[in-house]
C-alpha cells in the first residue's frame, strides 16, 4: 500500500536534489504548480497516468518512488544464466 505521507516527502525531497521548483516540475510534467503542491502535501496523489513521467523526471525507478524500494537488478552473469 502507498503511503501518501512517504510519497509526499519522497516528491519533495526528489524535486529539490533535481534543483527544481515546483513550477518547473509542473512544467516538465504538464500539471499546474498547485497539483504539485499537492502531491507534496500529501493533500492529492498523483494521477496514475503521470507516475511513470514523474519517476522518469526525478531520475528514479517508479517502484522507489511509490514505495521506497529500490529495484534489485540481477547481474548479466545471473540474467544470462541458464536454469
Amino acid at each position: 500500500m502507498i503511503r501518501t505521507e512517504e510519497l509526499a516527502r519522497r516528491i519533495a525531497v526528489l524535486r529539490k536534489q533535481k534543483g527544481l521548483t515546483q513550477s518547473a516540475l509542473a512544467e516538465k510534467m504538464d500539471v499546474t504548480p498547485q497539483a504539485v503542491s499537492k502531491w507534496e502535501t500529501g493533500r492529492a496523489m498523483p494521477d496514475l497516468s503521470h507516475v511513470d513521467e514523474l519517476a522518469a523526471v526525478l531520475s528514479v525507478e517508479v517502484t522507489y518512488l511509490l514505495w521506497g524500494q529500490e529495484e534489485k537488478l540481477k547481474s548479466s552473469v545471473e540474467r544470462n544464466t541458464i536454469s
